[in-house]
């Protein structure tokens, strides 16, 4: 019932190549779902969803805003989380002989 591919021709041995190669790809996507259900079944019978426990947060979450690191003294309301260019009252701050840690929050 195999198949002789010492008998078959170079068309066809290329078509089996593509055959072969679309049934991997299709094998590999539907083995993957497969595990994530499982994963997700088995997860779900301790009370938890696969996300909580990969620590990821779920598709279409909204990505957690970075706490403010730093305040400024004159206007409590204007803050820095300290990642990205320095806002211009850190600049003017420091002229002033200010130290970093000093806007601290």
């Amino acid at each position: 019932m195999g198949i002789n591919v010492g008998q078959m021709s170079r068309k066809d041995l290329l078509a089996l190549r593509s055959d072969v190669e679309k049934a991997l790809v299709s094998a590999e996507k539907r083995e993957r779902k497969e595990a994530l259900q499982a994963a997700e079944k088995a997860a779900a019978e301790f009370g938890f969803s696969l996300s909580e426990l990969s620590g990821e947060a779920p598709r279409g979450a909204k990505p957690t805003k970075t706490k403010a690191k730093y305040r400024n003294p004159a206007n409590p309301e204007q803050t820095w989380t300290g990642r990205g260019r320095k806002p211009q009252w850190v600049h003017d701050a420091l002229k002033a002989g200010a130290d970093i840690s000093d806007l601290e929050i």
